[in-house]
């Protein structure tokens, strides 16, 4: 049931004329947000709500200006390519809410779990990310529009880097200088969250949502954020292991062949470094992974990843090889 802001946002919004003959279902998977699908006789479209605070067990407040952000990241990203991202069909900046079309595809995420592991598709998850960084890198208007290092900061490193420093107080020192030299990075549009779930398979490529956390920054974030899911299903589903790899290989040298607007050695090592504190950080931070339950595995990959953010890789496949080596010794 849509309240009475919600339905004069419609109202407003003329994607529909007759309120009275809507169909709206809550869509689930969301933490940050309220989602709708609204069938309405003219199309059917989705409506998404920023929440003050997010659906987690820990406290956790965010900035409702990211809802606008997100509808910037959105057109921002249209303009690189229109088939990476869904239509933006009405929004208010000060609403908090904003209308996009639905789009009936399954997320990776949904793939995945079942074991169904497309290596090709994680090449062009890859590619499309890395053509949206080389698009925007180095771009002063872009940065104009994207200086939001609070709201980067409120969404990602606090719940993730810090949080998990206050759960390892040796680690602390050097995961708070790891979080303040990716707050200090101006380098490209970050997405903020290139999570499976929050990537549509069309045939053609991926389709990206949730960019609630869109930052005009460290670029190796959004790699490293989404080359960790690789690594972490690995022990959902052991079955589909050598595959889970293969993406990781996959997805990193796809994103790099389009790496020109600096050396890709040195944001290769910034990833690496990033790398096995996202990995610590969806066990012990704000948002652990939820299909990684048992204490054992936990273990497994503190033990992974403690020695390789006191001593940071310089290389993806240094880090990578050594989980696979723990997973063999399993």
């Amino acid at each position: 049931m849509l309240d009475q802001n919600t339905r004069e946002f419609l109202e407003r919004s003329n994607l529909t004329t007759d309120l009275s003959n809507i169909q709206t279902e809550r869509l689930t998977g969301g933490i940050s947000s309220d989602i709708w699908r609204i069938d309405a006789s003219e199309r059917t479209f989705v409506l998404k709500r920023a929440l003050p605070e997010l659906r987690v067990s820990q406290h956790w407040e965010a900035p409702l200006s990211r809802n606008v952000n997100e509808v910037n990241w959105i057109k921002e990203a249209a303009e690189i390519n229109p088939q990476v991202v869904p239509k933006v069909l009405y929004s208010e900046p000060d609403a908090a809410l904003f209308a996009m079309e639905f789009l009936d595809h399954p997320t990776w995420k949904s793939q995945l779990m079942a074991g169904e592991v497309d290596i090709a598709f994680a090449a062009k998850v890859g590619k499309s990310l890395g053509e949206i960084h080389q698009a925007t890198a180095n771009s002063a208007r872009v940065a104009r529009n994207f200086m939001v290092p609070e709201t980067f900061d409120a969404l990602r490193v606090e719940p993730y880097i810090k949080a998990t420093a206050k759960i390892h107080p040796s680690l602390a020192e050097t995961l708070q200088q790891l979080a303040d030299d990716t707050l200090g990075a101006e380098c490209a549009l970050v997405h903020g969250d290139v999570s499976p779930k929050n990537i549509l398979m069309d045939p053609d490529g991926p389709i990206f949502l949730d960019a609630e956390c869109a930052w005009y920054g460290e670029p190796a974030f959004d790699l490293a954020f989404c080359l960790n899911h690789m690594l972490l299903k690995c022990v959902y589903i052991p079955s589909r292991r050598e595959d889970l790899l293969a993406s990781f290989d996959a997805l990193q040298a796809a994103y790099f062949a389009q790496v020109k607007w600096e050396s890709a050695n040195d944001l290769e090592s910034r990833t690496a470094r990033l790398l096995p504190a996202l990995f610590l950080a969806r066990i012990d931070g704000k948002s652990p992974v939820e299909y990684v339950t048992a204490e054992g595995d936990k273990e497994q990959v503190r033990r992974t990843a403690i020695p390789f953010i006191q001593t940071p890789p310089k290389q993806l496949s240094e880090f990578k090889n050594a989980w696979a080596r723990s997973l063999l010794n399993d």
